[in-house]
């Protein structure tokens, strides 16, 4: 039961209660009824089965008889209402499937929440759902929630400009957003709206104009993706280096059997925390893989590490092979367990 439907049916029984009350006191009042008399004239002249009176009642109280009948019926039927409306919303399937999504909300914990269902927002759900990474996605167009909805794909309704739509879908507990959205002032806007709501939370977001980069940042955006740039920048790379760029086009860092780049966090590899160097823990020998790249602590990148880079706790390192490789890399420091 969601807190709307639930507000109304306690504020139903609530004026039930109310009614009856004030009838009680009133024929004990006007009529000088014991509590039961009293108990039972309201309940008959509420229900109006048309019983008889418990005795003769005078002017005041058939007054106040009219008022009671008058009162009850309009609570009485508010209150048929809001029990009719659940009962039908409850064999509703698109109420059926958004209480589903509340409860799958509600026990998530550091999910990511996609801006929009476009072009961009199929690339980010691909590619989070190959490394099985729980999301939610945000869509205020219901054709497209309509066409694309399924078991593997949780769409939530509503404007992402609004922070309610965000707060339903658990930014407060969500560990990154991705805006998607076409339009660089509603990104901007969902951008500073997240950042107030979850100071924590990482935020990427898209820009089509140039002059938007900044403000996006300045907005509270860790990374802004400008898709068009990106495009242009890797068809031009075809044309002065094209060897290199189908070399690493062809290199995958998706689908648990096709990946040849991996990212790897210290804690991952390793359950204490014992410094060690790349030397040490002997990564060719033992998996095949070859470490390109490494991430300290204080987020500084190194390409191309030497053998004596020492690994330290909150560190990464980005490394290099054959899907199989990959698979023992994981099995031998027991990764995915």
């Amino acid at each position: 039961m969601t807190k709307w439907f639930a507000s109304r049916i306690y504020l139903a029984l609530t004026l039930l209660l109310i009614v009856v009350v004030v009838g009680v006191v009133g024929f004990r009042f006007f009529s000088n009824y014991s509590w039961v008399d009293a108990l039972y004239m309201t309940v008959i002249t509420m229900s109006t089965v048309g019983f008889g009176e418990v005795a003769p009642l005078d002017a005041a109280a058939k007054l106040f008889t009219v008022f009671l009948i008058a009162t009850s019926v309009v609570v009485f039927a508010y209150a048929v209402s809001v029990v009719t409306e659940y009962i039908v919303s409850k064999s509703d399937p698109h109420r059926v499937q958004y209480r589903k999504l509340q409860k799958m909300i509600h026990k998530l914990e550091n999910h990511i929440i996609i801006v929009g269902y476009g072009r961009n927002g199929k690339q980010a759900a691909d590619k989070l759902l190959a490394y099985d990474k729980p999301f939610i996605i945000i869509e205020n167009d219901k054709s497209v929630i309509e066409k694309y909805q399924s078991d593997k794909l949780f769409f939530l309704e509503g404007n992402a400009t609004e922070d309610e739509a965000l707060i339903e879908a658990g930014i407060k507990n969500a560990s990154c957003l991705i805006c998607t959205l076409p339009e660089d002032a509603d990104n901007l806007f969902i951008v500073l709206s997240a950042r107030q709501i979850n100071k924590g939370l990482k935020i990427i977001s898209r820009a089509s104009q140039d002059a938007s980069y900044k403000k996006i940042r300045l907005a509270g955006a860790d990374n802004v993706i400008m898709p068009d740039r990106i495009g242009g920048d890797h068809m031009a790379s075809l044309v002065v280096v094209p060897d290199l760029i189908e070399f690493l086009d062809n290199l995958s860092i998706v689908g648990k059997k096709s990946i040849n780049i991996e990212e790897v966090s210290f804690e991952d590899m390793f359950d204490d925390q014992k410094e060690r160097t790349i030397r040490t823990i002997e990564m060719r020998s033992r998996t095949g893989c070859t470490i390109i790249g490494y991430k300290s602590p204080q987020g500084e990148y190194v390409v191309n590490p030497e053998a004596d880079t020492l690994l330290k706790p909150g560190s990464k390192i980005v490394i290099l092979g054959r899907p199989e490789q990959v698979n023992l890399l994981n099995k031998e420091f027991d990764i995915y367990p």
